[in-house]
């Protein structure tokens, strides 16, 4: 039943990016050709969450393979170094609609208003069906998180139908790079901490909800025999897998077997950590 239900949210999340990525190009080529910033910038939204949603898509379907001779992990680091490249992508993005913005705040350019109008509401409904396909799915972790980058996309398109409104009733061409700029700020912030995240990874930092000190002090006071724990390093190969090793300092006459069995299961029951290396030491730590 889990494999089943595992298939289903994967499938979901396939529909869900295929929708979205397809329809981000049509709305990035009809922005450039009625000379919308807005639909350039919801375009570059939908590429920040397309993005979010393939990820989740390939993360669901790495899971069906295992590790090999060459990569003893398996593939699951390729989906955080895809977010870091698409991120640094996103920021170069951000900062070329801004530049725009802020020419075309001093030299208003004009807007072909009813092809701009009528794309951002194709995309508003594109949304609308990702939202319904995505709620009405499996629900897992990845897929809620889907959803919210998607109704984040339909927030970008009710600001383009905005935009294009204003131009088409008022010819006010201020109303273009102006909400193109909070679009592109909003944008920002979905660069930066795609970038903060994958590279944090990237570097083998340690996980966010993760305490290492709080991890020690639990494990010396909740193992019997255990006197101390150090060289405890923790790091994630996704942000759903953290990983640890530690060293602990026993009594010499802890049964070891018991000790490490011990040691996993707080560290999973109680830290969420499923994969973890222990060294038990009955006498003094050999790498001090």
């Amino acid at each position: 039943m889990a494999h089943a239900h595992h298939h289903g949210s994967e499938a979901t999340l396939k529909r869900a990016f295929v929708l979205i990525a397809g329809f981000m190009i049509v709305e990035a080529v009809g922005g450039w050709l009625a000379n919308s910033l807005t639909l350039i910038a919801d375009a570059g939204h939908m590429f920040l969450d397309a993005t979010a949603l393939g990820l989740a898509w390939y993360a669901a379907h790495l899971s069906h393979n295992g590790q090999n001779q060459a990569l003893s992990y398996g593939y699951h680091r390729a989906q955080v170094l895809a977010a870091f490249v698409n991120g640094l992508t996103l920021a170069a993005l951000v900062l070329f609609i801004l530049w725009e913005a802020v020419q075309r705040l001093q030299n208003p350019e004009p807007m072909q208003a009813i092809p701009a109008l009528t794309i951002a509401v194709l995309g508003l409904v594109v949304n609308i069906v990702a939202f319904y396909m995505l709620h009405s799915g499996e629900q897992n972790m990845n897929v809620r998180a889907a959803m919210l980058h998607v109704i984040g996309d339909m927030l970008g398109s009710a600001a383009a139908i905005v935009a294009a409104l204003t131009v088409y009733l008022t010819g006010w061409l201020y109303a273009d790079p102006l909400l193109a700029g909070i679009i592109a700020l909003v944008l920002g912030r979905g660069a930066y901490r795609v970038l903060k995240e994958s590279g944090h990874i990237l570097l083998e930092g340690v996980p966010a909800d993760v305490d290492i000190a709080e991890i020690r002090a639990t494990l010396e006071a909740g193992v019997p025999g255990v006197r101390q724990v150090h060289h405890v390093h923790a790091w994630s190969l996704t942000p759903e897998k953290p990983l640890l090793t530690l060293h602990a300092s026993v009594d010499e006459n802890v049964d070891i077997g018991g000790a490490t069995t011990q040691i996993k299961d707080i560290l999973k029951r109680r830290f969420g950590i499923d994969h973890s290396t222990i060294q038990v030491e009955p006498g003094h730590c050999p790498d001090h």
